[in-house]
């Protein structure tokens, strides 16, 4: 499958997944409310099993698995006789890391909210015992998906997240008609309730897991147990794995300090559920572009790298970095001039979408300089360098926690959750900076200054385009607006404000004569042209 054609295949399955996540989000809204003590006491719980996959799927997979699988996929039998053993040892390993992660609820509970009162923590303690067996689905779906898109398969990874969220749907909304909805007070949940509610979202992930299964006879590799780990071509890949796992505890303390922080002003302000909540906005432009155009880019520079061809790399990088932000850098502008609708769409109320939108900007301003970041240290993996990549998310992750305890200091509580997201989007940024100084000492000069002039280009196309959203925005009636009058509303205002800066956004490329633009306008026709 091409280039553009596999990227089409992600990009799809990757926003038919996402809006139904998003769908799947509203309904658990509904359920629990998005500002309360029993909302942000699920939400700590249900993120634990995402926080400790952190360190096994991004780090593991992404950093040592996937260009393993990528190199034995070459050699002659196609990786049959070793790659049976990578998932023996990987069910191996995420079954014992996940009965004790679940034996260990109550301690992880405390460490992600140290500033939860006791009735707070009880609760999500409870809630935590149902997730966090997600740990073995979810990384067993990782595991199987990466396998998957090292091998050129890239449609079940990008599309099997539609099962979870049909399953969750159904589920939560089974919980609000037992239950009933907007049940944000601690007093209101029982054991039946918590059962429910939490049962139902690591049965999504099970049943995205099991879905992964009727895909894998297309790998021809045989989906047995192998337990002969000798000769798997891993000797000299348990230093990069102990990188990769350093760099991603940096990642996981980070993340820890800030959920600390945060959660003292759960209950009356925008904490742990928001937070969650403005990250999946986030993620939506990121999945559906960096993920669907970057994937398979960070395949084909995994073979540059093992083949050597460092000219075709280098190549590779500097176009993957201008092609992203061609489309990235107007996702950012758009969102931010909807932020208000599109937080509306996740939240009961007016007043605390007003109270959400805050830290979705903060997320936003660093989407592009992720999405660089993605390129710049996945060419790191790619030559099996993960030590590199551990330095500069030291830098990264000392930053953040600065940066938090300094919102602390100088933020109210309306706006502490909004300080900290800003805080660890300035620290992205200097990771950025960092990486690719170092990347360029790594590899050579790969074309930054003209990526760079490129992000400049499209910034100064994206200020009018982001002018004119925000500017339908107000004349829709701002935060008195009908945008802001229900869910739906805010959907529909999201999607016109997006409509609004994109059309404008081309426009200004078309008569600057911007070269990417027709790039980009290539992409799409391979992609979607046929």
């Amino acid at each position: 499958m091409s280039l553009a054609r596999s990227s089409a295949v992600i990009a799809v399955g990757t926003l038919a997944s996402r809006a139904s996540g998003l769908l799947r989000t509203v309904v658990l809204v509904a359920a629990i409310g998005a500002i309360g003590q029993a909302s942000d006491a699920f939400a700590t719980a249900n993120q634990l099993p995402n926080a400790l996959l952190m360190v096994i799927s991004t780090g593991l997979l992404t950093g040592v698995i996937v260009p393993h699988v990528v190199a034995v996929s070459a050699q002659p039998d196609g990786g049959r006789a070793v790659l049976p053993k990578l998932l023996t040892m990987g069910v191996v390993l995420l079954l014992a890391i996940t009965v004790v992660a679940t034996l260990l609820a109550p301690a992880l509970v405390v460490l992600f909210a140290a500033k939860f009162s006791p009735e707070q923590q009880a609760l999500a303690t409870a809630f935590a015992y149902w997730c966090l067996p997600q740990l073995f689905f979810y990384g067993m779906f990782a595991l199987m998906g990466e396998t998957l898109n090292a091998r050129g398969i890239f449609a079940p990874y990008a599309w099997a997240p539609i099962v979870n969220n049909v399953v969750s749907i159904a589920g939560f909304a089974v919980v609000i008609a037992i239950f009933g909805a907007d049940r944000t007070d601690l007093d209101q949940w029982g054991p039946a309730g918590i059962a429910a509610l939490a049962g139902t979202a690591t049965l999504g992930i099970i049943a995205q897991t099991l879905l992964l299964l009727a895909f894998w006879r297309r790998t021809g590799v045989p989906l047995r147990f192998d337990f002969q780990w000798r000769g798997m071509g891993l000797r000299g890949l348990g230093l990069r794995a102990g990188w990769t796992f350093a760099t991603m505890l940096i990642g996981l303390s980070a993340g820890i300090v800030q959920q600390q922080q945060i959660s003292e002003v759960s209950g009356d302000d925008a904490s742990v559920f928001v937070w969650q909540n403005a990250w999946l906005v986030y993620m939506l432009p990121y999945s559906l572009i960096v993920l669907s155009i970057g994937t398979p880019y960070f395949t084909r520079i995994s073979e540059h790298a093992t083949a050597e061809r460092h000219e075709e790399l280098r190549a590779d990088v500097d176009r993957a970095i201008r092609v992203l932000g061609l489309f990235i850098v107007v996702a950012a502008a758009a969102v931010i001039a909807a932020a208000a609708p599109a937080a509306r769409i996740f939240t009961n109320n007016t007043a605390d979408a007003l109270a959400s939108a805050p830290v979705l900007i903060a997320f936003l301003f660093a989407l592009t300089p992720m999405a660089v970041l993605f390129v710049v240290q996945r060419t790191f993996y790619a030559y099996g360098d993960t030590r590199t990549p551990f330095w500069f998310t030291l830098v990264q992750g000392s930053l953040v926690v600065v940066l938090t305890f300094v919102a602390v200091a100088l933020a109210s509580d309306a706006t502490l959750t909004a300080a900290v997201a800003a805080g660890q989007t300035i620290a992205g940024i200097a990771q950025l900076a960092l990486a690719s100084w170092l990347l360029r000492r790594r590899i050579g000069p790969f074309g930054l200054g003209r990526a760079l002039g490129a992000l400049g280009r499209f910034a100064v196309a994206a200020l009018p385009a982001g002018a004119a959203g925000y500017g339908v925005y107000l004349l829709s009636g701002g935060a008195n607006g009908w945008m802001l009058a229900d869910k739906l509303f805010g959907a529909l205002g999201t999607l016109v404000i997006g409509l609004v800066a994109v059309l404008v956004y081309v426009a200004v490329l078309a008569v600057l004569r911007v070269p990417e633009l027709r790039l980009g306008i290539g992409l799409l026709r391979s992609r979607f042209g046929r």
